[in-house]
């Protein structure tokens, strides 16, 4: 686990006046991306405040093995680097950001954020999503099994599918509606068109750092150090292609066409503060197996992250009205730990690699207030939303924008987000 350092003081602040007291990107963040500036091409950078830094451009006060790894227009050397060194690289931004006597040297360096574009911030080779939010697998396998929710394997096995790593996008791209097979209870045969029950799904996303060899497996104890960074993910979901497409085999063109991400990746080291004991199991549970089970992970694997989700309609959007709040809970609701789902990946000897991307699946709380999906609010389409406006919502419509949010919250810290994740519903083609 990262350890908490200089760069966590709560007393540090930045030149960069707008860092100071920033919801998501004071000097205590300093999250990596890929951006373009204004008749530049993509470049990694670092978040501060309303700002963004172009690495390159700093490249002479930088660590030099740390911004070579970090100089290209992806992320994934910079992830490959071992922690120690993407640590040395974030101490010396802080040091950089936070001591004026470096204003003169750097500033020329940074970037209005709102001037500039953002891009994936690596070539994912592949991408993994699960399923450890047990509140949502609960809510959602009451639906279709009423007396028996969670199949026999759930709190034995951490539960996940391969997704489609071409189709994941940063926050801001449409998304457009898929079309796909469906077929009604009361239908003899399927038909072919638009998604007519299109939801979001409110995860985590994890990026793979330094990877393990093919056939290599990575014990508990090593898996932290596999992660590079955190954003957060939308793994949209077509409900009604989904039903009747994923027995036997799982997800299919249900959940392929389109995977909003947060184009910023909040580094683990800068969330050491926020790291909790995973929540004790409910009483006649059974154990992890020893392979899932670590000492140092329980007592520090979970995250102290709240999480939100919002909707805005396009009349919204019209007359004016803020964004409304669906769903809002913490992460700890995840019923295996990060370490469990790298671990668990990599134990039968796949190999991870620098870049991968891995999904929570989606993070629900035990009540309404708190549930990942409108699948779950909405009652599977029979309690539909009701808006500021009046509409109604059982599913998400076109024209609809769906953003999620996190913060990182602990006492005696300065919080840290994620910057936004958001995407608009385009009609199907």
């Amino acid at each position: 686990m990262s350890a908490i350092d200089e760069t966590h003081d709560p007393a540090r602040t930045s030149w960069v006046t707008s860092a100071n007291g920033h919801p998501d990107f004071p000097v205590q963040n300093l999250p990596f991306g890929v951006f373009s500036p204004p008749g530049g091409g993509p470049r990694a950078g670092a978040a501060i405040g309303d700002a963004i830094l172009d690495l390159a451009a700093t490249a002479p006060l930088l660590p030099k093995a740390a911004v070579q790894a970090a100089a290209g227009d992806t992320l994934n050397a910079w992830m490959a680097l071992p922690s120690d060194e993407r640590g040395a690289l974030r101490r010396r931004l802080s040091d950089l950001l936070s001591d004026p006597a470096h204003e003169a040297a750097v500033r020329p360096a940074l970037h209005v954020a709102e001037d500039c574009r953002m891009h994936l911030p690596a070539t994912i080779g592949d991408y993994t999503d699960f399923y450890v939010g047990i509140h949502h697998a609960t809510n959602v396998g009451r639906q279709f099994r009423p007396d028996n929710p969670l199949l026999p394997n759930y709190k034995y096995v951490p539960i996940g599918y391969h997704g489609r790593a071409s189709s994941v996008r940063p926050s801001g791209e449409a998304v457009v509606r898929p079309n796909g097979q469906r077929k009604a209870p009361d239908a003899d045969a399927p038909t072919f068109g638009p998604s007519r029950r299109l939801d979001y799904e409110l995860e985590v996303g994890v990026w793979v750092g330094p990877g393990n060899a093919l056939g290599q497996p990575s014990p508990i104890d090593r898996a932290a150090g596999h992660v590079a960074g955190f954003c957060l993910l939308n793994d949209w979901s077509a409900r009604d292609l989904q039903a009747w497409e994923y027995q036997p085999l799982g997800p299919f063109l249900a959940k392929n066409f389109h995977t909003t991400i947060s184009p910023w990746v909040v580094t683990a080291e800068a969330l050491a503060p926020f790291r909790r004991a995973q929540p004790a199991r409910p009483p006649g549970d059974p154990a992890p197996l020893p392979y899932l089970l670590g000492e140092e992970d329980q007592a520090h694997g979970a995250l102290a992250i709240e999480l939100e989700v919002q909707i805005r309609s396009a009349a919204m959007r019209e007359r004016g009205i803020a964004p409304m709040s669906l769903s809002r809970g913490p992460a700890t609701n995840m019923y295996w730990t990060v370490a469990q789902i790298v671990t668990h990946h990599a134990s039968n000897g796949c190999n991870l690699r620098p870049g991968d991307l891995i999904g929570t699946g989606t993070i629900s709380a035990p009540k309404p207030g708190g549930y990942g999906s409108l699948l779950e609010i909405g009652e599977g389409g029979r309690s539909p939303v009701t808006l500021p406006t009046g509409e109604t919502r059982a599913f998400v419509e076109d024209g609809d924008e769906i953003l999620l949010s996190a913060t990182a919250r602990a006492e005696g810290y300065v919080s840290i987000g994620f910057g936004p994740c958001r995407a608009t519903i385009a009609p199907a083609p």
